[in-house]
């Protein structure tokens, strides 16, 4: 679970319920992570409530993460009208993300102490 999790709500109240299904979904993205990063490991979170036309009849929101990870920095930005799935599809894109930076950023050794052992 990561832990340091900051959620901000801009013209938008986050309560309770939006708030735990934000730590849940977003904080289980730590097993995507290498290991020696977890620690720092480090999410901005901010949701934020606009108007999508000039009549002002139809809301959209916003949901923005910011990960904070040691030697990089992992941003992803998504808008629905409803926040719920705007969160379910930033977790998405994350995963996606997090996988493409734990296979530049993870340690060689254990590869090749997998490959060693299988050449046996």
């Amino acid at each position: 679970m990561i832990e340091k999790i900051e959620i901000t709500g801009v013209h938008i109240k986050v309560d309770k319920k939006l708030h735990d299904y934000i730590t849940k979904k977003i904080g289980k993205l730590d097993r995507f992570i290498p290991r020696h990063a977890r620690e720092s490991a480090h999410a901005e979170i901010f949701i934020k409530e606009s108007k999508a036309n000039k009549a002002g009849k139809s809301i959209e929101h916003i949901c923005e993460v910011v990960l904070h990870l040691p030697k990089d920095t992992i941003t992803t930005k998504e808008s629905t009208m409803n926040i719920f799935a705007a969160v379910d599809i930033v977790e998405a894109k994350l995963k996606n993300q997090l996988k493409k930076y734990k296979e530049t950023h993870s340690s060689l050794r254990i590869h090749r102490r997998v490959l060693a052992k299988l050449r046996r």
